[in-house]
This record gives structure tokens, C-alpha cells and sequence, in this order.
């Protein structure tokens, strides 16, 4: 894993104060806000889809992409990392985790081994010369085609393994787009299938013989999960959401485990026929079969089809958060919704600004406090990744 030795990035961002909150919530006080990113700086023109977790040790990780040419999804991207030893208020220096030396290397999806402290981060591939549509059509060979790769670290995430595919394990013959997260994956902590890691993933179809489809339309997203019961060292497909009927078309996922044990997933909804851009399930085995199929979230309409997070805060009687922009036709005013039933229904909780923004994770930061790493922009929606910390109080 390579450093970049440039001065910006070798400098820490200083936190500055919670501003521009909605009447939802009260301004956090001390360290609350910090720029791990910044487009156009340190050799990338955009960074984008922000993936975050907090080690054993307390280390916040703060993946991203580095796209080095453009804003666009394909072409020479790498993965790249920025490590906080003080909860998100400054960052080290930025690292290269996964470099695409020409190709697109993204959608990162770390987890925390519970059982070793192990960081474990899967990725996607693909050639940096195609693009999703031209996979979604099958126009393109094996070998440009999406992949998936898994890297682990075990000194806090200062240092990664080199990316090694698991392609054959994970993803059908059939399918032709692939997308592990993007976000945080999921270590099951208690239940039956404690030390499991789950990865919330999607991919698309091909049409069958016969269909006039091309296997670019959104009827052929479909959701699916990946787990690991041995550290990340094997993996194997759970669920599949492969009803292709165009009503609910589930696309990126994010997942997290309820005091209960059971699995919530929550995913965007590419287009599909229902009222509404999100959709929800549940599973009770680890993530191998869903309790139902994917339906529309309504106490989520304000979201717009975009990824989004979720996370399940500790504590008794802790809640289920969600962050999403909070504009429906459009990628602006990040917001965290709050859920005290298990994800049945939510509350808009908090406008974190009427800025630009797109995709977020969430990551508990511990004594009461969470953090958002999140996409937004005064004159772009990838101006930035900006980190926000918020008090679990600042919820009420």
C-alpha cells in the first residue's frame, strides 16, 4: 500500500463547528466536523462513494474511491484510505489500498472481524475501458467484466494484503453487473451466527433467450449478500432477489443487526414501478434467505434514488439510523432518519446542511457519539467527503 507524499495530504484536517442544522436538531459542540477528501486534490480530480468503520482500537478508517481523470464511474480508479486516530477530527496521510493502474477498482465494503480485530475490505473490478451499461448489455469479455476482490489488514488498517479474487465464489454465471456495498459491511455480534461477516451486494441479470431486453434496464437489478464464518478467508452467496419483475428493483444495499439478532437490509430502489426509492427486508438466518420479499420503505419517500446507510447504534433501547439525501428528485440536504422499531417505520431526525449531497455511511464512534462520512458541495455534489460527528442526544 502505497503513501502519497504530498502536502495537503500529509497535513490533518482541523474540525470546525456543526453549522447550518435544521430546527431537528441542536449543534453538537467541539470537534464535529472534518474534509478527509477534497476533489481536485492530491492527484485525483473526484473522490467519491465513502466507506467507513472503526477499528477495535478506535483507528476511524475512511475509504473512498480516487478517480484520477474524471467524475465518471469507469477508468483508472483506485481505493484509497485516510486513517483518524481522534474519532474523525483529523486524518494521516492518504494511502492507496487498491490500485487500479488504469482499471476501476471501487465500492469499498469494510468490516471489523470481531473475533480478531482483522480489517476486512472487499472490492469490485472492472477494465477501466467499459462502462456498467456495456456490462449490463454482456458486451464485454470475462476478463473486463466485473470482479470481486478481498484484502485484509492487521495492524489497524496502516497496511493491506494485496487484493485477491473471489469472483468464482460469489458471483453467478448469469450475472454481469457486480457491486459489494458500497459502505460498511457487517459483523454479527450475538445470535446464532455470531462472527459472521456480512457484505450487502447487488448485481444484474441476463435477460433470458428469447427477451427483447438488452440487460441494461433496471428490471435486471437485483440485490444479493455475501458471508464469511472464517475471518473472510471463504465466502459464500446468502439471499438473492432475483424477482426481475421491474416493481421494486433493488439495487445497492446496506445492512445492519438489531438487537434481536435479525438482520435489516435497506436498499435503493433503481427505478422500479412502486411509490417510493427505497426498499427494505429482513433476514433471520445470517443472511442466507430473507423473511420477505424487498418492498417500499413509505416512511422513506423523502430519500431519492441514491445508495444510503444504516446503522444500529448500541446501547438498550438504542435506534436504528438511516442517512440519505432528504430531497426526492434530487441529490441534496443529507439527513439521518431515526427508527425505535426495528426499521417498521422512521423519523426524519436531523438536516445536516441544504448542501449537495449524495452517497454516506454511518460509524459508531463510541461515548454516545456517531460519525457520517458523506458526499456534498457547495457548487458540486462531489466537491468534498466531509466527516460529521453527532451525539446520540442530538437525535432527540
Amino acid at each position: 500500500m502505497r503513501l502519497l507524499s504530498r502536502a495537503l495530504l500529509t497535513t490533518a484536517v482541523l474540525c470546525a463547528p456543526v453549522t447550518a442544522l435544521t430546527p431537528h436538531a441542536t449543534a453538537a459542540t467541539g470537534c464535529a466536523s472534518s474534509v478527509p477528501y477534497v476533489s481536485g486534490q492530491g492527484g485525483y480530480d473526484t473522490y467519491r462513494i465513502p466507506a467507513t468503520v472503526t477499528t477495535r482500537r478506535g483507528t476511524v478508517l475512511a475509504f473512498a474511491e480516487g478517480r484520477h481523470n474524471s467524475a465518471g464511474d469507469t477508468g483508472d480508479i483506485d481505493v484509497v484510505l485516510r486513517r483518524s486516530a481522534d474519532g474523525g477530527c483529523t486524518w494521516g496521510p492518504l494511502s492507496v489500498v487498491a490500485a487500479g493502474q488504469g482499471d476501476t477498482r471501487g465500492n469499498p465494503a469494510p468490516v471489523v472481524d470481531p473475533r480478531t480485530g482483522t480489517v476486512v475490505l472487499l472490492t469490485s473490478y472492472n477494465s477501466g475501458k467499459v462502462t456498467e451499461a456495456q456490462i449490463m448489455r454482456g458486451e464485454v469479455t470475462p476478463e473486463q467484466s466485473r470482479r470481486v476482490f478481498v484484502q485484509r489488514s492487521r495492524d489497524d488498517g496502516a497496511h493491506f494484503d494485496a487484493p485477491r479474487d473471489i469472483t468464482a465464489d460469489v458471483k453467478a454465471p448469469h450475472w454481469r453487473w457486480y457491486a459489494t456495498g458500497p459502505g460498511h459491511a457487517v459483523a454479527l455480534t450475538h445470535g446464532r451466527h455470531a462472527g459472521r461477516l456480512v457484505v450487502p451486494a447487488n448485481h444484474s441479470a441476463a435477460p433470458p433467450a428469447g427477451s427483447p431486453d438488452t440487460g441494461q434496464e433496471p428490471r435486471w437489478y437485483g440485490a444479493h449478500a455475501l458471508y464469511s464464518d472464517d475471518g473472510g478467508r471463504r465466502w459464500k452467496v446468502g439471499f438473492v432477489d432475483d424477482s426481475y419483475d421491474g416493481v421494486n428493483n433493488s439495487n445497492e444495499s446496506t445492512a445492519a443487526q438489531l438487537p434481536d439478532s435479525r438482520l435489516y437490509f435497506s436498499s435503493r430502489d433503481q427505478n422500479g414501478t412502486s411509490t417510493g426509492n427505497r426498499l427494505d427486508s429482513y433476514s433471520r438466518d445470517g443472511a442466507r434467505t430473507l423473511t420477505r420479499p424487498y418492498t417500499v420503505q413509505p416512511t422513506l419517500n423523502e430519500a431519492p434514488v441514491v445508495q444510503a446507510s444504516v446503522l444500529q447504534l448500541p446501547g438498550r433501547g438504542a435506534p436504528l439510523l438511516f442517512s440519505s439525501p432528504s430531497v426526492p428528485t434530487a441529490r441534496q440536504s443529507m439527513a439521518i432518519w431515526s427508527s425505535s422499531n426495528g426499521g417498521r417505520t422512521f423519523t426524519k431526525a436531523i438536516t445536516l446542511s441544504q448542501q449537495k449531497a449524495a452517497y454516506s455511511d454511518l460509524v459508531p464512534l463510541g461515548r454516545g457519539t456517531f460519525g457520517i462520512l458523506y458526499e456534498t458541495g457547495k457548487t458540486g455534489t462531489y466537491d468534498t467527503i466531509e466527516f460529521r460527528r453527532l451525539r446520540v442526544t442530538d437525535l432527540t
